[in-house]
């Protein structure tokens, strides 16, 4: 393992917390995150400056370099002197593909700042929404970086007065996005300006970059960077603006160091007391404080085992530390501390707060999990739950081609869904189907493709890709009642929609299961609107956005069996009655019930199975219907070939939102069922002759028109080896 340079010194600076920054790079696709950072690395000497811009360095993955796409999230640790003084900047290179932007959500909790990639051809894209919105969402504040300002010059032949306009447009419609997205405190103090030189221009490819503080200290104009561009004489721009002291200038100067960021970030990502121990010690930023530290990534290193990544927001940690698990409730021992560089992780003894750490010996860490020093275990709240703007939404079957691989596969497919929490891993113990659920056809194609490689030698067969569905319900259903497979147990239990707000609360993590129930009810009560009965009693969060509460009244025994009715709910919810799919968004509410004195005739063989039928049964007479995952598509295309675009997507069950002009190119906005995108790639580019750039992402979740639902609800029993007809509800409903 090369040891680099400039290990020893930034190891020196750590502890100078006022001369640290965490940063992200964030952008759409193609946008020119990976080429930015290679200036940066160069500069750094981590990279020769004769390969930067084409050598991706941070994309050290075979496949990444293959695609020309970022997949993972990548780490280094850089130097950068600034008015005589050093800085150390811990930057995070992310992916822009929406299949994986579950991996951008998870590094965002690692960051204090980020810099914001945006093609100037392009401009603000869909993509580049999706990141800004995820960014604000966490406290992170964004900095702006447009690229490409080059092909505005040598292809589009923009007059200077064009490009000034273009620019404009692109900073406005960035600041929009802060004043849709961003919290109050924050709007007005983070919008971008070029005069605060929160804004840099430049070209990436070709190295070149600046402020205008930079350009005005240089007496550079415009004009001048045009007819370096007409005269084929762009290489000086190199010498004379080097991208690396326009980013990272820009970094030092606007993007706070840690000290600054926890006092304000802790309060959004921590609801523990903050005026406790732990509480000061994350928001003071203090490296003698308690040890706590968030989980951002894990990977599985195949000689090292499980890494375990994260943002330390207190103490330190150092090798032998004793640290606990709160999401595990597991104490470990800290076998190895490291920082990152790039494809490698230097070794050191110790790292200190408001820094990135990487850890060895932690083998049940979890993205999102909160480490602790083990004296501290009983008074610790973990952090606010990590919430992603996308579910995963396509399946595909899998199975070794050889049997004898079989345990392999199952191997293989445990450490996939280890290091990527939004990949989706089920095997049906029933039916023998090995499932993988991603985000899209690509997150799909890669993680076979990293399935592979981690099995050398494993031949997987796929299925075609499958869309996901969810089952839910139109109105109230009937208070059925169901007995336990003795007879000894009655349960009564109502289904009814939950709302969309609360639906909404859940998926931008205002309501989760770490809160506790009275918080819950507070806001349920206060902000929803719920009656104070139900919203102090609800009993638990199911993953697919539904909830459980309790309106019994002095029943015996209810107590003792309460953890084994919320295993039945959650079973219930994990495939309904309609065709097996995931039950979404609704309140199930246990009215009465009747429990056996004796514990051995209400166990959970018995508890179950009884509360699954009498939510079955409800459901099924709730108006049940089947819902479908709606992508959001953007297409940008010459104005010639809006019509073309336009009639691809209402062609496939789509419908447009807005077309808007960009420059010379239209922006077509629609949305557009996932089950109609499977192939639609070749269908875009063939339409509009290649012409046509496009992105698709998960939106939200719509009805199936009701034409076309039956036949769906039958394709999907069919290939579960369902019987054809769905059932009754008086099949789950007993008579009293």
């Amino acid at each position: 393992m090369p040891r680099f340079r400039q290990t020893s010194d930034i190891l020196k600076l750590m502890s100078k917390k006022e001369d640290i920054r965490n940063i992200g790079i964030i952008a759409h696709i193609d946008h020119g995150k990976t080429t930015m950072t290679d200036s940066l690395l160069a500069e750094a000497g981590l990279l020769s400056p004769k390969i930067a811009g084409e050598a991706r360095a941070l994309d050290y993955l075979e496949e990444e370099q293959k695609r020309g796409i970022t997949i993972k999230t990548a780490n280094i640790s850089l130097l950068h002197e600034l008015d005589n003084r050093p800085y150390v900047i811990n930057l995070i290179d992310t992916p822009g593909h929406v299949d994986f932007t579950g991996k951008v959500t998870r590094a965002l909790r690692a960051i204090d700042g980020a810099v914001v990639v945006v093609d100037a051809v392009e401009e603000v894209m869909v993509q580049t929404e999706t990141v800004t919105r995820q960014a604000l969402n966490e406290r992170v504040k964004p900095i702006l970086f447009i690229n490409k300002v080059d092909r505005l010059i040598r292809e589009l032949k923009l007059t200077p007065d064009e490009v000034q306009k273009k620019l404009i447009r692109i900073i406005q419609d960035f600041n929009n996005l802060i004043d849709m997205y961003g919290e109050a405190q924050f709007k007005d103090a983070w919008k971008v300006d070029p005069a605060k030189d929160t804004v840099a221009f430049g070209s990436a490819l070709h190295r070149w970059g600046f402020t205008l503080e930079i350009a005005k200290r240089k007496g550079i104009k415009f004009k001048d960077i045009i007819d370096a561009y007409r005269e084929n004489r762009w290489d000086e721009l190199q010498k004379t603006l080097p991208l690396h002291e326009a980013i990272l200038d820009m970094v030092v100067k606007n993007l706070p160091n840690p000290i600054e960021a926890q006092k304000y970030r802790i309060p959004k990502i921590w609801k523990g007391d903050l005026d406790s121990e732990i509480g000061q010690a994350m928001i003071r930023c203090d490296d003698n404080g308690p040890t706590v530290l968030c989980v951002t990534m894990v990977q599985m290193d195949p000689h090292a085992g499980l890494v375990a990544t994260g943002r330390l927001f207190s103490g330190s940690i150092n090798v032998g530390d004793q640290v606990y698990l709160v999401g595990a409730r597991k104490e470990y021992r800290v076998q190895q501390v490291s920082m990152y560089m790039g494809a490698f992780r230097e070794v050191i003894d110790h790292i200190n707060a408001g820094n990135i750490a990487a850890l060895l010996g932690i083998d049940l860490a979890r993205a999102g999990e909160t480490i602790v020093d083990v004296s501290h275990k009983d008074g610790m709240i973990p952090f606010e739950r990590i919430t992603y703007v996308s579910e995963p939404v396509v399946t595909i079957a899998l199975e070794p081609k050889h049997p004898k691989d079989l345990p392999r596969l199952v191997d293989v497919m445990r450490r996939l869904s280890i290091e990527d929490p939004n990949l989706v891993t089920t095997i049906n113990k029933e039916t023998g189907e090995y499932l993988l659920s991603g985000m899209g056809e690509l997150h799909l194609e890669i993680a076979i493709k990293f399935m592979k490689d981690y099995a050398p030698g494993l031949e997987i067969v796929t299925s075609k890709p499958i869309v996901v569905y969810r089952e839910t319900v139109s109105k109230p259903g009937v208070i059925a009642m169901a007995k336990s497979p003795n007879k000894h147990n009655r349960f009564w239990i109502q289904v009814e929609p939950l709302e969309d707000k609360v639906i909404e609360m859940i998926e931008n993590g205002d309501i989760s299961e770490d809160m506790g129930r009275r918080r819950i009810g507070e806001i349920l009560y206060k902000e929803v609107g719920w009656p104070a009965e139900e919203a102090r009693n609800v009993w638990a969060l199911e993953e697919h956005k539904n909830i459980l509460i309790d309106l019994t009244k002095g029943i015996q025994y209810l107590r003792d069996v309460r953890d084994m009715v919320i295993s039945g709910f959650r079973w219930a919810c994990q495939a309904g009655p309609l065709c097996e799919e995931p039950i979404r968004g609704v309140r199930v509410k246990l009215i009465d019930a009747q429990l056996h004195e004796d514990p051995v005739h209400r166990g959970p063989a018995q508890i179950m199975p009884a509360v699954r039928r009498a939510i079955f049964g409800s459901f099924l007479t709730a108006q049940p219907i089947i819902l479908e995952p709606i992508y959001r598509i953007q297409i940008s295309v010459p104005a010639q070939w809006v019509g073309e675009a336009s009639s691809i997507i209402t062609r496939n069950r789509g419908r447009i939102i807005s077309t808007s002009q960009k420059g010379a190119v239209i922006l077509v906005d629609g949305y557009i069922p996932v089950a109609e995108t499977f192939g639609l790639a070749a269908i875009i580019r063939s339409g509009t002759s290649g012409h046509a750039f496009w992105q698709s992402q998960f939106s939200h979740w719509e009805k199936v028109p009701e034409n076309i639902a039956q036949t769906v609800i039958a394709e999907i029993r069919k290939r579960r080896g369902l019987p054809e007809e769905i059932p009754k509800a008086s099949k789950f409903i007993d008579e009293a």
